[in-house]
């Protein structure tokens, strides 16, 4: 089934139904190009593409700040389109009454400066000084949004978190909340393959290595040059002199390495800690009449969902919205396995379109008459809309129980199920960590009924009817290890009658990091929580049982009568994770029944 969004009731007005009454009026007028310095005298590249026509027009605004190159040269006879990473934005907006400012981050693309961090204090600073000239220019109504994907989403929290009095409405589309825990160490654990990736695309655009550029699809057409000079660098100069200096830019795999936990602190910048880099740690800096719409799917990345779940439970902002889809990291890909095509069929920008309307050009769209919170039911594979999160309130739970049973009740004596840990099983290359990592993947677990036989699994009896789920399950888990460390992997799978087994979602937890927390201020959540700290992490008694528990990635799914779920565990996962501990693989032991019963709780509406 397609994701389409007239099907069913949960818009009153669905977003392909307003774009198609939201026709584009003028045409796309020429990008113009020119350097604006920074109070400390950097100097950042910026395009400017205005709609066509009446030069005496002003214009709000819609922003976006990159590091992915705003602009790229083109061969000689090329037509390609020389923006792969900012064109959606052009082509949607620009057409449509607004004008699109493009911005290469400092380090980046045609701009001076150097990287110091990933999304650093001085790169936020820096977004307010771009908003003061954009108000300044004579095309300007005053007005700035701000949108875009992954760090271009983060950026939109950056710059409305600086205060700046312009800024209307931002968008951040699969955006993370917390870098730290939704994107490099979910669980307390370092995603190896994505700080080198990550660095080897970096090296790529910041240094313009063409030769590396070429592994990433979104930037490997050969036609695609250097960075795109301002208009006024007539040979190129000053570009080239901007990427020389980028050689000196942060390395990803050093740099992450130095926050092994949480609130770990640069050691020559005590007051720099993962928070700099996270949007979270500014919320009180964000005013509260700024509106804000988040977008993630259920196959965002490593904890992207989480982000803009703990965005819109934490914001005081009257005007905050969310929507949750079937889609990986940017809705490239629709990911039910039941889908009528890969290629996502709801137009996402067509619904920012309609919030900046809104927000940003005081359109009249009846927005505002929708509910706040709009997620896709996978299996069911159906629009749901809701008034608050999560939307359902009840809880189904289940057991461990012999046999590899999951049973609905616990059993009186305590037994325990054990297996060892396997450093050189993983969950593939179609997964939820590929896309993050600029890796293409289009069918997703699709390998996953021969990749679960080798981990420990619990299986319900057949469901004698549907059960539909939203929102975050919760395992309660008894484990003993033989070592004082170990990596769990917990993952939620429906069986269908035939056999087949479909991958749900999954939750993960260094063990060391079992200590639960209450969630602070600015961070709410609706799901256990801890601090990551160094101070709280505690070793496991060997052999001891430990209760671990914690939430897996949020998810809505309808389970199919007939089918029968299953709970599945493991003790690392080699396509993306270190091991833990290194060289050790533990041999663990899953409790079930007794005072260890371990639990899994499912949100659903009928408990």
């Amino acid at each position: 089934m397609p994701d389409r969004d007239d099907l069913g009731s949960a818009w009153k007005v669905p977003p392909s139904r307003y774009l198609a009454g939201r026709p584009a009026e003028h045409r796309v007028g020429a990008p113009r190009s020119v350097y604006v310095s920074m109070a400390d005298g950097c100097r950042l590249a910026v395009d400017v593409i205005l709609p066509d026509g009446d030069a005496s027009k002003r214009w709000p605004t819609v922003l976006i700040l990159t590091p992915y190159v705003r602009r790229f040269q083109l061969a000689a006879g090329s037509n390609v389109e020389p923006s792969p990473n900012s064109y959606k934005y052009r082509d949607m907006f620009v057409p449509r009454g607004y004008a699109v400012v493009v911005v290469d981050a400092r380090g980046t693309g045609a701009s001076f400066g150097t990287r110091d961090s990933f999304r650093s204090p001085r790169e936020r600073a820096d977004y307010k000084e771009i908003a003061d000239w954009i108000v300044a220019q004579p095309w300007s109504d005053g007005r700035i949004g701000a949108t875009g994907i992954s760090y271009l989403g983060a950026a939109c929290d950056f710059l409305a978190s600086t205060g700046h009095k312009a800024v209307k409405a931002i968008a951040p589309l699969f955006a993370v909340w917390d870098t730290w825990a939704d994107n490099y160490y979910p669980g307390g654990m370092l995603i190896k393959r994505l700080a080198l990736v990550y660095d080897e695309l970096m090296l790529a655009l910041d240094h313009d290595r063409r030769d590396l550029r070429s592994k990433f699809s979104y930037f490997a057409d050969p036609a695609l040059q250097g960075p795109m000079p301002v208009d006024d660098d007539k040979d190129g100069a000053l570009a080239r002199e901007a990427v020389k200096g980028h050689l000196a830019n942060f390395r990803m795999p050093d740099f992450m390495s130095e926050f092994k936990f949480r609130d770990d602190t640069l050691p020559y910048d005590p007051s720099f800690s993962s928070a700099s880099f996270g949007p979270y740690n500014y919320l009180d800096e964000m005013p509260e009449d700024v509106a804000v719409y988040a977008i993630s799917g259920w196959m965002d990345g490593a904890g992207y969902a989480n982000g803009t779940l703990s965005r819109f439970l934490t914001l005081p902002n009257a005007q905050r919205r969310i929507m949750l889809g079937p889609w990986d990291h940017g809705a490239r890909v629709n990911a039910s396995p039941w889908r009528a095509r890969v290629e996502p069929e709801l137009p996402v920008l067509g619904e920012v379109l309609r919030f900046f309307d809104q927000h940003l050009a005081g359109r009249q769209t009846d927005l505002l008459d929708e509910a706040p919170i709009h997620y896709f039911a996978m299996h069911a594979e159906e629009w749901r809309a809701a008034e608050s999160w999560p939307p359902v309130k009840a809880s189904r739970q289940f057991f461990t129980a012999p046999d590899h049973r999951l049973a609905k009740s616990p059993s009186d004596a305590a037994t325990s199920a054990s297996y060892q840990a396997d450093f050189s099983v993983g969950s593939g290359a179609q997964t939820r960590y590929e896309r993050i990592a600029g890796i293409d993947a289009t069918a997703y677990y699709a390998d996953w009924t021969a990749r679960e036989r080798g981990l420990l699994s619990f299986t319900t009896e057949p469901l004698a009817a549907p059960l539909e789920i939203a929102g975050h399950p919760v395992v309660s888990l008894w484990l003993a290890s033989s070592e004082p460390d170990a990596a769990v992997f917990v993952y939620l799978s429906e069986v269908e009658a035939d056999g087949t087994a479909r991958y749900v979602t999954e939750g993960l937890l260094r063990a060391i990091h079992r200590a639960e927390a209450p969630a602070p201020e600015n961070y709410r959540t609706t799901w256990p929580w801890r601090t990551f700290a160094r101070k709280d992490a505690r070793p496991m008694p060997v052999g001891e049982p430990q209760l671990l528990r914690f939430a897996l990635l949020p998810t809505a799914w309808r389970f199919a009568a007939g089918s029968r779920i299953r709970l599945s565990i493991a003790g690392g996962d080699a396509d993306h994770f270190v091991q833990t501990p290194h060289g050790r693989p533990p041999l663990l032991a899953v409790m079930s029944g007794g005072d260890k019963a371990t639990r899994l709780d499912l949100p659903t509406a009928d408990g």
